[in-house]
Order: structure tokens, then C-alpha cells, then sequence
């Protein structure tokens, strides 16, 4: 038995059982959603440091041996995923403590984010593919609730488009997953993966890995399935239309975690079960990859809204991610790997240093916006990392990242590829450049209202604000002078992921 593989999902289902109980005293909703998040940290460092030393942890529920049973796997890329659940959950819940009013915490604020850290870590853990359909169902129930707390307009906007893609993309995920057992007869990923090896005629298989493609695609927001056609497809355009509606630590956490899930099922499936087509599979990805960085950051360039352009933004920098498993090379699967990790921070401090702004100006109107650097200097500055980082300035953890991915797409011969992923770093930057000059930079307007101006925030508040954002910019520091470190993690995560054999022996063991 190895109980820390786990306890990332029981412990959020555990503080969110919790949570219910004492539904009637915020104060105690509160000290749950700080333990619980440090809770489901602390098991995180103990599940990578247990994955380190043995190379798999794997449990399997009830003793059923695998592929019978459901089984839970922890490799390196899973673990460091989990770790990061941990930091993000843990930041935000400290960020809510002064921003989440008594509306949504009344009505389950608190119990809802840890079923979404819940469903998180169980679709990072589970070596079973209907079981990571039950886990990304349960964040879509638990991310819908949060996107409609507080019932206003632009909020039900949101979630009406972000429910009805999500949707789509269950029911082409069931499908797929229906024709897969058809065809091998096993839900288990290491035993579809020995049993896809069987197969003689591809074609199949092929068009189910495409079914995939396109419901993780949907989770991820990449090109075209995040795009918006205005007269026909209304729906289309969801991610940049719902992330900018709810409280800023629900956008922080969705930013940071929702979509990379997506992304993570991308990495799990093409590199583990369909890997026998790369010249087909691949290819698509690699188009998408390209369009979804250059759609994304134009979308960026576009906006005047603090949450909108990084909304636009989360869409570009999936890109990269993508770029990385479609090429599919040793050192593209270690770029797209640190990237996925560098971007997760960095993206959801973004949203957090958002989140301070509109506290103390009242408005995510870049036009309505100045003065901040003036008045604040230390939040000037902490936007600056996060935001130099995503662009790609050294030596920031960004750099790191998009220069590993822009030299294997030079080693692999993809100089398209290569081209687009320096100009969309050269559009990031001009964007968050924008954001600074338009908030930080230029003088405050002056009010023209007195009755609208915000009171001010207390210091404490502030402070509890800053603090998750320090913690958060302290880690995208660290990494970018120390990133030897992450790119050792990142190159072992890639070796697994590039040895499935190695996946399926540690799940099945010894069967024929």
C-alpha cells in the first residue's frame, strides 16, 4: 500500500466534508481551507519525494490488482503536478481569506474549492481512463458552481459558454472512451497501451485518438475549439469570456490549474497509449500548437481589460505546451514539461496581482487604470516578475522554458514553428509592456465621480493580499536562478514519459 498517492484526493474531499459541516461559521470554513490546502501540499512534497526514490508509487483501490481494479499511479510528471495543486490551492485560499465576501462563502465557496482540488489531483493520479472522465466531470461541477457564485450577468454569460463547450467535450470523451473498450475490451491505460500494440490496423485507433484530441483540446482551449465566430459559434469564444467573471482567486485558480489538466491529458495519452501514428497525431498537433499561440496572443494585443488579456494569454501559452509533445523529441518533451510548471505560477500570480489592483483601484479598465507603481511601488515590481517571465526575459523561469522549446524545434527542422513561437514571445511582451504602462506607469485619471471611488483597504488586508503574490513571485525567481534544478526534474519526467513500457511493467507487473 502506498497511502500518499492517495491522500492528494482524499484530503480536499475530507476539508470539503468538513467544510459542509460547519457550513454556519466562516471563521472555521476558513481555518479548514488554510489546513486543507497545506495539508494537500505537504502530501504532495511527500508523494514527489516517494516517486524520486522509487520511480512509480502506484495503489490499487480495494486490492483488485490492475487492470481489474481502479488504480492510482504517481510518476514524476503526475507528482509534480499534484505539488503545484498544492502551491496554487494554498495561495489561493490565503488570497480569499480578504477578497471572498460572506455571499460566497455562505454559499459554498469554500466546500467547492476543495472538491475542485479533489478533482484535480484525481485526474493527475489515475492510471484508469473512465475514471479521469469522472474526475474532469467533477471539476466541471465544481468549476461551474464557482463561476456562477454571486449570479451576476456577465457571470452567467460565462458559464452558460464554458458549460456548454465543457459538455461537448464530456460527451466526445465518453464516446471515445466507449470505442476504445470496444475495441480492447480494458479501461486501465497501461493495459490499452499494451493492447493498442496488438492492433494491426490502425485506422481505428487513429480516429479515436483524434476523438481525444479534440475533448482535451476543448479542456485546454487550443485552436479552434476556444475560437469564437461571432454570427455562427457564439459559444466557441469560452475561455477568454469566463475566466474574467468570477472573484479573482476562482479566475487565479482556474488559470493556474484548469486548462494544464487538459494539457496533462494531452501529454498522459500521447504518450502512453497512442504513440503509434506520431507522424499523424503529431502533425495535428503541432498546426494546432501554432494557431493556438498565434490566435491567443492576438486575442492578448486586442483587449484593454487587465483579466481579459490574461485570459487571452492562458490560450497563447498553451500553445507552447503543445508545441513541446508535438514535437515530440527528447528535449521538446522537457521544454513542454518545465513550461506547463513555470506557467502555472507565473499565470496565476498574474491573476492575483489583478485581483490587488482592482482592491485598491476598483476597475480591470486599462483606460481607468494608473498611478499604481506611484503609490504602490512594491505591487509594481511584483507585477513585473511574473509578467517579464511570461514573456520570455531572461533570467526569469519563462526564458528557460521558451528557449529549451525554440532550440528542439531547430534541432527537429520546424522553423515555422520556431518563427511563430519567437513572435508570439515578442507580442507577450508587448502585452503585459501595455498593462504596465497603462496601470503602473502612467498617471492616475483623475476621478470624476467622487461617490465611486473605492474606500481604501485596510493595511492587514493588503498585506494578506500581497502575501500568496510574494510567495508566488519568490517561486518564478528561484526557478529562473535556479534552473538547472527544474530542468533535471523536467528531463526525468520526459524520460518516463518517453519509456511507456517502463509505465505499463510498473502498473501490470508481470502479465502475459
Amino acid at each position: 500500500m502506498s497511502p500518499e498517492v492517495a491522500l492528494p484526493i482524499l484530503i480536499p474531499l475530507t476539508a470539503g466534508a468538513l467544510s459542509m459541516a460547519f457550513w454556519r461559521s466562516r471563521l472555521m470554513q476558513r481555518l479548514i481551507g488554510i489546513a486543507g490546502t497545506a495539508a494537500l501540499l505537504g502530501v504532495g512534497i511527500w508523494l514527489f519525494v516517494s516517486v524520486q526514490s522509487q520511480g512509480y508509487v502506484i495503489m490499487n483501490a480495494g486490492g483488485w490488482a490492475a487492470p481489474f481494479g481502479i488504480t492510482l499511479v504517481a510518476d514524476l510528471l503526475s507528482a509534480i503536478m499534484v505539488v503545484l495543486t498544492g502551491i496554487i490551492g494554498f495561495a489561493v485560499a490565503l488570497f480569499s481569506l480578504p477578497t471572498i465576501g460572506r455571499g460566497h462563502e455562505t454559499f459554498g465557496y469554500y466546500p467547492l474549492l476543495h472538491l475542485l482540488l479533489a478533482g484535480v489531483a484525481g485526474a493527475f493520479l489515475t492510471g484508469d481512463i473512465f475514471n479521469l472522465y469522472v474526475w474532469f466531470e467533477v471539476m466541471l461541477l465544481a468549476s461551474f458552481a464557482l463561476l456562477i457564485l454571486g449570479g451576476e450577468r456577465a457571470q452567467m454569460e460565462g458559464a452558460i459558454k464554458y458549460v456548454t463547450l465543457n459538455l461537448l467535450s464530456s460527451v466526445i470523451f465518453l464516446s471515445a472512451i466507449g470505442l476504445l473498450y470496444g475495441l480492447l475490451g480494458t479501461l486501465n491505460m497501461a493495459d490499452i497501451a499494451r493492447r493498442i500494440a496488438l492492433v494491426e490496423d490502425n485506422t481505428l485507433i487513429d480516429v479515436i485518438a483524434v476523438m481525444f484530441m479534440i475533448s482535451f483540446g476543448i479542456k485546454a482551449a487550443a485552436f479552434p475549439l476556444f475560437f469564437w465566430l461571432p454570427a455562427a459559434f457564439p459559444l466557441f469564444f469560452w475561455l477568454p469570456a469566463a475566466y474574467h467573471t468570477p472573484p479573482v482567486a476562482v479566475s487565479a485558480l482556474f488559470a493556474g490549474l484548469l486548462t494544464k489538466v487538459g494539457v496533462y491529458a494531452l501529454f498522459r495519452v500521447f504518450t502512453l497509449m497512442f504513440n503509434q501514428s506520431v507522424d499523424f497525431t503529431h502533425e495535428i498537433l503541432l498546426w494546432g500548437a501554432g494557431l493556438t499561440m498565434i490566435t491567443g496572443v492576438l486575442g492578448a494585443a486586442a483587449q484593454f481589460e487587465f483579466r481579459r488579456i490574461l485570459s487571452f494569454h492562458i490560450v497563447s501559452q498553451i500553445g507552447y505546451m503543445m508545441m513541446g509533445l508535438a514535437l515530440f523529441t527528447p528535449l521538446a518533451l522537457v521544454g513542454g514539461v518545465f513550461y506547463i510548471l513555470h506557467h502555472i505560477i507565473v499565470k496565476t500570480n498574474l491573476f492575483l496581482i489583478s485581483g490587488v489592483v482592482y482592491r485598491l483601484k476598483g476597475t480591470h479598465d486599462l483606460k481607468r487604470l494608473g498611478g499604481v507603481y506611484k503609490a504602490w511601488p512594491l505591487l509594481g515590481v511584483l507585477f513585473l516578475i511574473p509578467a517579464l517571465s511570461l514573456a520570455g526575459v531572461p533570467p526569469l523561469s519563462g526564458f528557460f522554458a521558451k528557449f529549451v522549446l525554440i532550440r528542439a524545434s531547430i534541432e527537429a527542422g520546424h522553423f515555422t514553428i520556431t518563427v511563430v513561437a519567437l513572435l508570439v514571445g515578442l507580442l507577450t511582451l508587448y502585452s503585459m509592456t501595455k498593462i504596465w504602462a497603462e496601470v503602473f506607469w502612467k498617471k492616475a485619471p483623475e476621478e470624476e465621480d467622487a461617490s465611486k471611488a473605492m474606500a481604501p483597504v485596510a493595511t492587514r488586508h493588503l498585506w494578506l493580499m500581497l502575501l500568496p503574490v510574494v510567495g508566488l513571485a519568490a517561486c518564478t525567481v528561484f526557478i529562473g536562478l535556479n534552473g538547472q534544478l527544474l530542468y533535471d526534474v523536467a528531463e526525468a519526467s520526459a524520460a518516463q514519459l518517453l519509456d511507456p513500457q517502463a509505465y505499463i511493467d510498473a502498473v501490470l507487473g508481470e502479465q502475459p
